[in-house]
């Protein structure tokens, strides 16, 4: 994997891809930057991501997942996202700024367009709102939410007590306290200190969430 961009996104992405045991390839023009992270990366590199060369001189193009996490440097991340895509690379990741800069890296042919402030703003508004523990948006209006069940759920089967007719979601999975997440059945018996992670539309996982 590379990350091209070392700044606080891309700093933590990189770290956090090598605590899961992946080589991670780490480039930024800053060489404070880069020699901070010497030992933390695979590989850490000083380099002009802008300049074909300079990547085809690291073996940028024969990777198959890169990730543009440059954030101050409009230009730079629009013309290192573009060479990334003309080098055929299967799996593009890129940082936007804003909607505009979201726009242009889509346009570019980038494969999946971030926006960490924003979806980070939304993630936090929902868990702020309610009873939520977390919660995870997806495509297409999908959902999906760690909470506590409301009362007149606890202590029946799931099967008994409707959840999905009446309220439009599907119980996913269950914890009990000190326990580990296991799937949820139409046989379980939710009590009140479990935490249960739900599954459906985006109102109606918040509805669900909000109820007492």
């Amino acid at each position: 994997m590379v990350v091209i961009g070392l700044g606080r996104f891309g700093h933590a992405l990189a770290l956090e891809l090598v605590d899961e045991e992946t080589e991670v390839l780490g480039i930024d023009e800053n060489t404070e930057v880069v020699q901070a992270l010497a030992g933390s990366l695979t590989h850490t590199v000083r380099a002009d991501s802008t300049k074909e060369d300079a990547l085809r001189q690291l073996g940028v193009h024969e990777f198959d997942r890169a990730v543009v996490a440059i954030g101050t440097d409009l230009e730079a991340s629009i013309l290192t996202a573009s060479l990334l895509i003309s080098f055929g690379i299967e799996n593009v990741w890129a940082k936007a700024t804003s909607e505009a800069h979201g726009r242009i890296l889509t346009q570019l042919g980038v494969h999946h367009v971030v926006h960490p402030e924003h979806d980070m703003g939304q993630r936090v508004a929902h868990l702020v709102r309610g009873r939520m523990l977390d919660y995870i948006e997806f495509e297409d209006d999908f959902a999906m939410v760690k909470t506590k069940l409301p009362a007149d759920i606890i202590g029946r089967p799931l099967a008994d007590s409707a959840v999905r007719s009446r309220y439009g979601v599907t119980v996913v999975a269950i914890k009990r306290p000190g326990e580990g997440f296991t799937y949820a059945t139409p046989e379980t018996v939710v009590e009140a200190a479990d935490t249960v992670i739900v599954a459906g539309r985006t109102r109606a996982t918040e509805r669900f969430s909000e109820l007492q």
